[in-house]
């Protein structure tokens, strides 16, 4: 589908636009703005953002996030609010994607997998690491974690 509309084969409509916004962390209004007549400022308030589960097919998430900037256009980078939930070491997925990521740790306890090798961030504590590489992580403790997560696009 998104073949036939990059060649203009297929006109979408605004639910079809609607799941591409979603699915690429834009607004609708991506598609219809100017964007080169306006410099980037997006205010994303508390109230309006969704909490989203890692993925919606698996019964136990490793995490769930709030995109922080999804109504900002042309981002080099993405910011997410994540709450990760207790989890034992057997339920954290692992995954991996291109790019860095940067993970600051504001409450609780965070053990993140990375090479194999468990590292565990308390408050105040950060990582940053290359995305490319497997990685998991899980909250610890009673309360687990909430932690402030940064991925950037991989550098050309």
């Amino acid at each position: 589908m998104l073949s036939q509309l990059e060649t203009g084969k297929m006109v979408p409509t605004l639910p079809t636009l609607a799941r591409i916004a979603m699915v690429f962390d834009v607004g609708l209004e991506h598609f219809f703005d100017d964007r080169k007549r306006r410099k980037s400022f997006n205010v994303v308030r508390s109230g309006d953002r969704i909490r989203f589960p890692e993925r919606p097919d698996i019964p136990m998430p490793s995490y769930f996030f709030e995109c922080l900037a999804y109504s900002a256009h042309g981002k080099g980078l993405q910011a997410y609010l994540a709450f990760f939930p207790p989890r034992e070491m057997k339920d954290a997925q692992e995954h991996f994607h291109e790019g860095a990521e940067f993970i600051f740790v504001m409450e609780g306890t965070l053990s993140v997998l990375f090479h194999e090798e468990e590292q565990v961030l308390e408050a105040g504590d950060s990582v940053y690491f290359d995305s490319s590489e497997t990685h998991a992580y899980r909250g610890l403790g009673e309360q687990g974690c909430r932690a402030l997560v940064v991925t950037t696009t991989p550098r050309v």
